[in-house]
């Protein structure tokens, strides 16, 4: 385990109780991090040193949740290495790096996996089922808020801060990858980092996806809803249990309308409440990794659909510094 920072403790908690698996030890350069996890895991061992991890032949895997700065050559090490690699979000800073990372590790034949923890939340493969089987008709488009009032960065931006959780489910929603982008923000705490930033997929067939990000926000808001043609659904993780309704709701069509108010009409039906499991889906995510390299398969969150993410916040980066001007995701 690479970091035992914020959420790196998460990922030491998670595989130090997960079958098939065996936590053998922990690097950070804080010692008293260290210090935290000798007491409350005895049997891991500690280093501030990578090349001790690197070195050590009975070390399969790497869980990478370090600074995002580090994470490219952190992650080519450990392929160098011949271990297996969990890299946290995001999984670079550049398209040009990603794109050597899927590159290497293909060459290497070992896993690269990227932590886009929702993709591995039951609410988000709910929507994935209901959008695959058509349950919602055709996906027009979908938009997420994710807000808080909270710790503040300093070494990156809240697009690249929040912004890989939302690119990463509406690249695996729609099935493919945006045209264009367009995102416009500001940054008012800390000057040239963004504090609140509002990002637009432009996919193909005219679909969107809308992304409002921020860190200066009086409510803590974690919700994305997707409308389809024939239902709408909504996904909110801040419901302690409910998280997920379907309306029964649109705007059905007929072309045979003699009259024109006959022709477009608004439908209301029931709202569904489903059941989706408890899962802790950063276990799931785990429990997936270990899956992927017992048996060689290739993860849901795979190299390349990291590489896509980068490269959509890449060309959202490069539109909020143009002020919104639109910028191709494969320019």
């Amino acid at each position: 385990m690479i970091g035992a920072g914020e959420w790196g403790k998460n990922h030491v908690r998670t595989f130090a109780r997960l079958r098939g698996a065996t936590l053998a030890t922990v690097c950070d350069l804080d010692p008293d991090k260290l210090a935290a996890v000798r007491t409350e895991y005895p049997g891991v061992t500690t280093t501030s040193r990578y090349a001790d991890i690197l070195q050590d032949a009975s070390v399969e895997a790497v869980i990478i949740a370090s600074f995002a700065s580090q994470h490219f050559e952190q992650a080519c090490l450990a392929l160098e290495a011949k271990k297996h690699v969990l890299v946290e979000k995001p999984m670079t800073l550049g398209p040009e790096e990603a794109d050597e990372l899927v590159r290497l590790a293909d060459r290497a034949g070992y896993c690269l996996m990227v932590g886009h923890l929702l993709l591995y939340h039951p609410a988000v493969a709910k929507m994935k089922a209901l959008v695959d089987g058509r349950e919602i008709g055709d996906l027009f488009y979908l938009y997420s808020q994710r807000l808080n009032l909270g710790r503040v960065r300093k070494d990156e931006n809240a697009l690249w801060s929040f912004g890989p959780h939302d690119v990463a489910v509406a690249v695996h929603l729609f099935g493919d990858e945006p045209e264009t982008v367009t995102a416009k923000g500001e940054a008012f705490l800390q000057k040239g980092i963004v504090d609140v930033v509002f990002v637009t997929l432009h996919f193909p067939e005219r679909k969107l996806a809308h992304i409002h990000l921020s860190w200066l926000d009086p409510h803590k808001t974690r919700r994305t809803t997707i409308v389809g043609s024939k239902k709408m659904v909504v996904f909110d993780d801040m419901e302690p249990t409910d998280k997920v309704r379907i309306y029964d709701k649109g705007v059905d069509i007929k072309p045979q309308a003699v009259a024109y108010e006959d022709y477009l009409h608004v439908r209301f039906g029931d709202v569904l409440i489903p059941h989706i499991g408890s899962s802790e889906p950063l276990r799931v995510e785990c429990q997936h990794f270990l899956d992927c390299v017992r048996t060689g398969n290739r993860p849901m969150s795979d190299g390349r659909q990291g590489l896509q993410v980068i490269r959509v916040l890449a060309a959202a980066q490069r539109s909020l510094d143009l002020d919104g001007a639109p910028v191709p995701v494969k320019g």
